[in-house]
């Protein structure tokens, strides 16, 4: 059976064929096209299983077309993968918050593409996070409800924010968060916090949960991310 079908954007054509060459390779269908006007018109008239977006696009540039595209009804739930050039970390955060996925620096080892898209299309799989449901990854069990959480077994004693903060990125293993995403899930969009105020949090939460700290992992330049 045929696997999914992957909108490859990049006006480089020799990056556009080493990405469709390795997803070919891995059995995935995949339409490459060079520009973000091609790429909605594909996006719509297809409903691709996941888009591999270029930032830097002639025309239409990559965040208006992630924008256009998570705006649009029939397209806000296909999953969007940034392909990036290093150092463009504005670019990164404002293309999460657009709603991308997640993303992959340029350049890059195909073997860390492939990981990422098929990391990227098992969460689409899974369908929506449960918001209110318990939590075992790792060695951590996290219960929101009763606000409860053992780290190895013993018992970690977290404060509501603290809590509601690793809740929200366990639930979702391998995703990056801004830190402005993380202070909306937190706090919501009005609470009077700077972004580095989660840098805060994360290091209290870092060193309460000893060893099990490590699996929050820094994104340099973005934010934070859980380890799958």
């Amino acid at each position: 059976m045929a696997k999914e079908h992957i909108l490859a954007v990049d006006d480089e054509d020799p990056i556009l064929e080493l990405v469709t060459y390795n997803l070919t390779r891995e059995g995935y269908q995949v339409t490459g096209v060079g520009t973000g006007e091609e790429a909605l018109r594909v996006a719509r008239s297809q409903l691709p299983s996941l888009v591999l977006l270029d930032l830097m696009l002639p025309g239409v540039d990559g965040l208006e077309v992630c924008r256009i595209l998570r705006n649009d009804p029939r397209t806000s739930q296909i999953p969007i993968l940034i392909l990036t050039a290093k150092g463009e970390e504005p670019d990164i955060v404002a293309g999460l918050e657009l709603g991308a996925d997640d993303y992959v620096t340029k350049p890059f080892s195909p073997r860390v593409l492939l990981a990422r898209v098929k990391a990227v299309l098992r969460r689409k799989a899974l369908g929506p996070t449960d918001e209110t449901a318990s939590v075992h990854i790792h060695d951590l069990v996290i219960h929101p409800g009763r606000h409860e959480v053992r780290a190895g077994g013993k018992p970690v004693s977290l404060t509501h924010t603290e809590l509601k903060l690793l809740h929200f990125l366990a639930r979702r293993p391998g995703w990056v968060f801004t830190r402005n995403q993380i202070i909306d899930e937190v706090h919501g969009d009005n609470y009077a916090v700077t972004d580095r105020s989660v840098d805060v949090f994360v290091a209290g939460l870092r060193k309460k949960l000893g060893p099990s700290g490590k699996f929050i992992e820094t994104v340099r330049g973005v934010g934070y991310r859980f380890k799958e």
